[in-house]
C-alpha cells in the first residue's frame, strides 16, 4: 500500500469513529431527555390544585373536600388550565379572575365535577380566543335568535354563543369521565343555560363540526 492510500484509509477510519461517537452521544442525550420527561411530566400533571374556602363554614369545607376527592379520583390533566380554586357559598360559579364554585353540589359529586370542568374550560377558551371568536361568529349565523339571560341563556349574546362551545366541551369531558348515562342525568339536572344545553343535545353534530372546524376540541 502506498503512503497516499494508507493516509486515506486512516482518515476514513477516523471519520467513521467520529460518526459513531456522535451517533452514540445523540442516542444517550435522547435517552436522558426521555428519562427527564418521564420523571418530570407526572409530577407536573399531579401538581396540587389549591382549593380555599371563602367563609370557612362547614358547607364550603364539605364542598372543598368533595372536590379534592374528585380531583384525586379522575385524571383531569387535560382539563386543568388554572390551579387556584375558591369555594364560596354566596357566589355564582365563575372562571375569572379565579375559578370559583358555590357550595351547592357538596353532596352531588357528578354535578360538582361537571361544574368544575365547565369553569376550567373557560380558561382553555380564553387561551384560544381567536378560534373561539371565529366559532361564535359562525354560531350567530346558525342561531340568530339565541336567548340572552338566565335561565335559558347567558348574560350577553356573545356569552350565550360562547357557552355553546364551552358547554359542548363540558359534555364531551363528562362523557369521558363518568360515562354517557350519568352525563345526561347531570346535564338534565342543570337549572341554568337550559336553551344552550338543549340545543347542544339536539344539534350536537352541527356544533361539533364548528368546534372541529376552529380547532377547539381538547385532544
Amino acid at each position: 500500500m502506498c503512503q497516499q492510500e494508507f493516509a486515506r484509509s486512516v482518515a476514513e477510519v477516523i471519520q467513521e469513529n467520529v460518526v459513531v461517537k456522535r451517533s452514540r452521544e445523540r442516542s444517550a442525550l435522547a435517552l436522558n431527555l426521555a428519562l427527564v420527561v418521564a420523571f418530570i411530566s407526572p409530577a407536573f400533571a399531579k401538581k396540587e390544585i389549591s382549593i380555599r374556602t371563602a367563609h370557612h363554614d362547614s358547607r364550603e369545607e364539605q364542598t372543598a373536600d368533595q372536590l379534592k376527592k374528585l380531583i384525586g379520583s379522575y385524571d383531569l390533566t387535560k382539563y386543568t388550565f388554572t390551579r387556584d380554586v375558591t369555594i364560596d357559598r354566596g357566589a355564582m360559579n365563575h372562571a375569572f379572575p379565579e375559578l370559583t364554585l358555590n357550595a351547592r353540589f357538596a353532596n352531588v359529586p357528578d354535578d360538582l365535577l361537571s361544574s368544575y370542568i365547565h369553569e376550567q374550560l373557560h380558561w382553555y377558551l380564553r387561551d384560544h380566543d381567536m378560534q373561539q371568536k371565529a366559532a361564535i361568529n359562525e354560531l350567530r349565523q346558525m342561531y340568530p335568535n339565541a336567548p340572552v339571560g338566565l335561565p335559558q341563556g347567558a348574560d350577553t349574546a356573545y356569552s350565550t354563543y360562547g357557552h355553546l362551545v364551552d358547554c359542548y366541551l363540558e359534555i364531551e369531558a363528562d362523557r369521558q369521565l363518568i360515562g354517557p348515562e350519568r352525563t345526561l342525568a347531570t346535564i338534565r339536572n342543570k337549572g341554568h343555560y337550559t336553551w344552550i344545553y338543549e340545543t347542544i343535545l339536539r344539534d350536537e353534530a352541527r356544533i361539533a363540526a364548528v368546534v372541529d372546524e376552529h380547532h377547539l376540541r381538547i385532544k
